[in-house]
């Protein structure tokens, strides 16, 4: 009988926190997103094509590789719950997320980190000597440096982290056809021999595959630098070894991955080494040309290549698209450029041009994206009601799980306020869609009514948690304000503020056209109107906020709004 009540007390209790949105808890009904870039009206797309890049928004340090006929791509996440998007291709051109490679608290450790901190460059391979993928990388929180998960199929999860007892970033693996198995990575120089600024190297280990662990004392530099140390070169990194006509062959990332960001080649015998530079390095760049050039692509590099349907060789990396102010509000995106691999070494094909915002597919692919569940690119218009289970991949926590903030009702998505503000390095009850075009609106339609002057509920543009715009609800005395707050620096001031009536639905908007962004509402079924004046994106850029991130577009709710509206 004990257990029958207790079961029923359950059941009652579940029917209450799933079924009916809580008191002081906003209800998000409605998201509706669109980007409308110009280079996409510019340049529609001919039947054999496809649009670069493949993934639109913060999806950095994109790694491949490929089993059979399927494709995987893995990118970096930083300090965003879950971590390591994984994306699912037969044809290069048309992608599907298939989840997160990180995706709980015992793989990802950054519930007190800065969005800029967490996953580094992730690197998966497949090993086909023993039927395992691994995806190594390094996690800059919760003192787990550089790790490794496994598993046997990407589509049904992957093991706890192994720790790797090697320092440094940007590890990668390399599977021998002997058997052998290697690490490499960037790394300081030993110490005492660091000429410069930026000097680093990239050093090789032996890795054990029965204890999934470095061999102990195996470890050599097989870089010094890069391509030439008498220049110079700064941040070499993310290497990859790969293995052709019984040759070995080290690409890695020169310059930083900024405006002077490449891609470089080296050759050897061995796969410890010595390894020479290819003369013509590097074989991808985008920083010698016109900086007003148009519909720029730039920073292209951070590359990795392999061998696509049609038995030719493509390489992805990351690149940005800055508005016309030169600013990078979406952030490092992952794109894709054919790669001619008939001579010694591979190159690029046009690399080393200015790039062009279409591909020719390979033959016989059907270009699906945005379609039968594929990825979308160029222009598009995405719409969640938030009716059905599991959440789309594309929301995504900071620091920690959705779940934990996240309930359905009849009625849409409700968010259960955190008492964190947005500010804090700390888990925020915050629902976040990543910024994907320079022009673009996010509207969402919310119904909420805060307690006090502490709630607050609306959307969010964040760059990171010192630099962002918060537009919502919160209460003064008796009456409910719209609020739209600016955060610099940590330091945040009210814009603009108004008086609301929320007895009629509310909808939110947050627009921008390049660095010109505008936050509007409506209730009911009037038009929007602007609450304050057109703002800049600046602080939602990288240039200016600094971090790895692109923007993110929240919804957002607290029970700790720091930023109170004064007495009338």
């Amino acid at each position: 009988m004990k257990q029958h009540a207790l079961i029923t007390a359950l059941l009652v209790l579940f029917v209450l926190t799933s079924g009916t949105a809580q008191k002081n808890s906003p209800v998000f009904s409605k998201v509706v997103y669109s980007g409308n870039d110009n280079v996409y009206n510019e340049n529609p797309l001919e039947a054999d094509e496809f649009y670069n890049p493949i993934l639109q928004g913060t999806y950095p340090d994109p790694s491949i590789t490929r089993k059979g006929d399927d494709y995987y791509i893995v990118v970096s996440s930083f300090s965003m719950f879950p971590g390591v998007p994984i994306f699912h291709s037969k044809d290069l051109v048309n992608w599907t997320q298939i989840g997160h490679v990180l995706d709980r608290k015992s793989q990802l450790k950054v519930h007190d980190s800065g969005i800029s901190m967490g996953i580094y460059a992730p690197v998966i391979r497949y090993n086909k000597y023993n039927d395992t993928f691994y995806m190594i990388t390094t996690q800059f929180a919760g003192g787990m440096g550089n790790i490794v998960v496994k598993s046997k199929d990407p589509h049904k999860g992957w093991s706890d982290p192994i720790k790797l007892n090697f320092d440094g970033i940007d590890p990668s693996l390399f599977f021998d056809d002997n058997g052998k198995a290697y690490v490499v990575h960037n790394d300081a120089p030993n110490k005492g021999e660091e000429l410069y600024q930026g000097h680093r190297v990239i050093k090789i280990w032996e890795y054990d595959l029965e204890k999934d662990q470095i061999v102990a004392g195996s470890d050599k530099i097989i870089v010094n630098g890069g391509v030439d140390l008498s220049k110079k070169p700064i941040w070499i990194e993310a290497p990859h070894i790969y293995k052709k006509n019984g040759k070995y062959y080290l690409m890695c990332a020169e310059g930083g991955t900024g405006g002077w960001h490449s891609e470089v080649i080296f050759s050897s015998d061995s796969a410890t080494g010595p390894f020479i530079p290819a003369p013509g390095n590097p074989i991808l760049t985008q920083r010698h040309f016109a900086k007003d050039r148009n519909n720029k692509v730039d920073w292209a590099g951070h590359a990795d290549l392999v061998v696509g349907p049609d038995d030719k060789y493509y390489g992805v990396f990351l690149a940005i698209r800055p508005n016309e102010k030169d600013r990078v509000n979406t952030g490092r995106e992952t794109f894709i450029l054919p790669v001619d691999w008939t001579g010694e070494f591979p190159v690029f094909i046009n690399g080393m041009l200015p790039m062009e915002p279409t591909l020719k597919m390979p033959e016989g692919v059907v270009n699906q994206t945005g379609k039968n569940g594929y990825f979308p690119n160029g222009n598009f218009t995405y719409t969640e009601d938030f009716s059905s289970q599991p959440l789309d991949y594309r929301w995504i926590g900071l620091r920690g799980p959705r779940e934990d903030f996240l309930q359905w009702t009849k009625n849409g998505i409700q968010i259960t306020p955190f008492d964190v503000d947005i500010k804090e390095m700390k888990p925020t009850s915050t629902l976040f869609y990543r910024q994907q075009h320079n022009t673009f609106s996010f509207n969402t339609t919310m119904s909420y009514k805060p307690k006090s002057e502490n709630d607050l509920a609306g959307i969010t543009a964040l760059q990171n948690e010192g630099f962002n715009y918060v537009f919502g609800v919160t209460k003064k005395d008796k009456k409910y304000y719209l609020v739209l707050k600016k955060t610099v620096k940590g330091k945040t001031e009210i814009l603009a503020s108004k008086a609301i009536d929320l007895g009629k639905e509310l909808q939110l908007r947050v627009e921008a056209q390049g660095d010109a962004y505008t936050f509007s509402y409506a209730t009911g079924e009037g038009d929007f109107q602007n609450l304050g004046e057109t703002v800049s994106g600046a602080i939602l850029s990288t240039n200016v906020a600094g971090g790895f991130t692109g923007a993110l577009l929240g919804l957002y709710a607290t029970h700790a709004n720091d930023a109170l509206l004064t007495q009338e």
